[in-house]
């Protein structure tokens, strides 16, 4: 097992099913997490005994970054993994701190038209570990501490549920990476069984939903996953997810051109999502070469969004990040595998 996979509390049972102390998992985490480093050996003050059973038991395979894309705003990395998959992150400098979008799944199942993620299907759901080390390979790079973290690349995190929960218990552990269940996002296209389970689970780590159309007949042409989930089904999960956490959702909507964006479309959206504690975020497209969709032009976007404005509803303009980078989700990715194969 890979030492950066385990959570605080299975590290703490792990050491008394080997008739040691509970504190050791405090110190393995320090190691870890807080002085970085990558040898049970650079533990000074773990005995030897116990260094040689975490050598038995654990491993460090760490993934590797094998090309890297950059602007003024945004970092975007291209990962190698043990196996030879490829998988990708993106950093984003923002006022409020860095973020960083992680990869759940090399390749991804959902098939939404619009994404080069889609085009690229499922291979495997990513582990724990190689989740964490996107985050940890990413903040050695730039030398500064990530504040917020969105799973939100390459996969859909609900069809990996066991490994993004293990993730994120990892990465919150105040004597871990300690990022605050605040700062956390997990957005899923709309897996409902995934959603029911996260209502229940400890914390208050954030829930973005890729919604991108407001009826059912437009989603289920750019969003396969509509004709299993049906929106009607889908926010009256989300009123029952409200209910238990109170927490406000996102739901993300990408704007495309004479696809999801008439005025129609908006004040749709907007009898859609009446009564959620809700904002949209309305993102401009990313156009790329292997896709036919289209960017919404800035004077529709504007247009839409002062429809849902004038209707209730919160919403914002996503800034526009790595205009100069392959920054749609799975681009980067996919052009470097066209460029290797």
């Amino acid at each position: 097992m890979n030492i950066y996979g385990i959570n605080f509390n299975d590290l703490e049972s792990y050491f008394l099913s080997i008739n040691d102390k509970k504190f050791r998992a405090t110190q393995i985490y320090e190691f870890l997490y807080q002085k970085r480093v990558k040898s049970f050996d650079e533990m000074n003050n773990i005995g030897k005994n116990i260094k040689e059973r975490l050598k038995q038991d654990f491993n460090f395979d760490i993934i590797k970054i094998v090309y890297k894309q950059e602007d003024d705003l945004v970092k975007k990395y291209l990962f190698q993994l043990q196996d030879g998959q490829t998988i990708e992150s993106v950093l984003m400098y923002h006022d409020y701190g860095i973020s960083i979008c992680v990869s759940s799944q090399v390749g991804c199942n959902m098939s939404c038209k619009f994404c080069e993620s889609g085009r690229l299907k499922k291979v495997r759901n990513l582990e724990a570990y190689e989740m964490v080390e996107q985050i940890l390979l990413i903040e050695e790079d730039i030398k500064q501490r990530i504040s917020h973290v969105v799973v939100m690349g390459i996969g859909e995190p609900f069809d990996n549920y066991d490994n993004v929960m293990n993730f994120i218990k990892i990465i919150t552990h105040p004597k871990g990476i300690a990022i605050g269940t605040r700062h956390i996002t997990v957005s899923t296209c709309g897996v409902i069984p995934g959603i029911k389970k996260f209502m229940h689970e400890q914390g208050q780590v954030n829930l973005a939903i890729s919604l991108h159309a407001p009826n059912d007949e437009i989603r289920n042409k750019i969003m396969p996953i509509s004709k299993a989930y049906k929106l009607e089904e889908l926010m009256e999960t989300l009123k029952e997810y409200e209910k238990n956490t109170n927490r406000r959702i996102t739901f993300e909507y990408i704007m495309l051109d004479k696809v999801n964006d008439s005025a129609e479309n908006a004040k749709e959206l907007a009898n859609l999502i009446k009564g959620i504690n809700c904002y949209v975020n309305l993102i401009p497209y990313n156009e790329t070469e292997n896709i036919d969709f289209k960017r919404t032009k800035q004077v529709q976007i504007l247009k839409f969004y002062d429809i849902l404005k004038k209707s209730g509803i919160n919403v914002t303009i996503r800034r526009e990040f790595g205009g100069k980078v392959d920054a749609a989700c799975g681009q980067l990715r996919a052009n470097q595998n066209k460029i290797g194969g």
